[in-house]
């Protein structure tokens, strides 16, 4: 069989569908902060630079997309993590910029809670594809922390999000800093 140049074509395709993939998350999760979830697609296809059809080639249904962004935006905090700690002046410092990652997922979720409170099938799984990527990530970040004496030692990953999404309830009243009250919280975790 002649080459005829055609078989490079496919993984630039792959590339571009990923690149197309990306830039419409990003698209889509920007217009859920500003107007929540129930934004009108053609508002998320104008940002990303796209036609409706693409959305829905890519994301069947607005469920499809809800689900799409909530997995990109933990994918981005998980791999956040172990660049902070090979990046940062020390463990303390990556676990409190990492930690400000996780607050802005949190607080920038708008309408994001409610719609995976729904009964929705596809939804169903989320919550424990969010443990499973972001608690090994904060385990790493804490031990290290402990490790190099930064922190008290023997902090629960689990207890440690919990309690920083705790902190994050009600972040939307103006008279609430939550980012100030988690500022608190991590600094409260240091040894010295």
């Amino acid at each position: 069989m002649a080459d005829d140049g055609s078989a490079p074509a496919a993984p630039r395709k792959r590339a571009d569908a990923r690149r197309n993939e990306k830039t419409l998350l990003e698209a889509a999760a920007a217009a859920f902060v500003t107007s929540g979830v129930d934004v009108p697609v053609r508002d998320i296809a104008a940002k990303a630079g796209v036609g409706v059809g693409t959305i829905y080639r890519h994301f069947p249904t607005r469920a499809d997309l809800i689900v799409a962004v909530y997995r990109h935006q933990v994918e981005a905090c998980a791999e956040a993590g172990p660049a902070l700690l090979a990046e940062s002046s020390s463990p303390h410092a990556a676990l409190a910029q990492w930690i400000d990652l996780f607050v802005d997922f949190l607080v920038t979720k708008h309408g994001l809670a409610e719609a995976l409170q729904s009964d929705d099938a596809a939804f169903q799984t989320l919550h424990a594809y969010f443990l499973d990527r972001l608690i090994p990530v904060c385990a790493q970040l804490l031990d290290a922390a402990a490790e190099a004496g930064e922190i008290i030692p023997d902090l629960e990953p689990f207890e440690l999000l919990r309690g920083v999404g705790n902190l994050c309830i009600g972040a939307d009243n103006p008279r609430y800093d939550a980012r100030r009250m988690v500022g608190l919280f991590i600094a409260g975790l240091r040894l010295h």
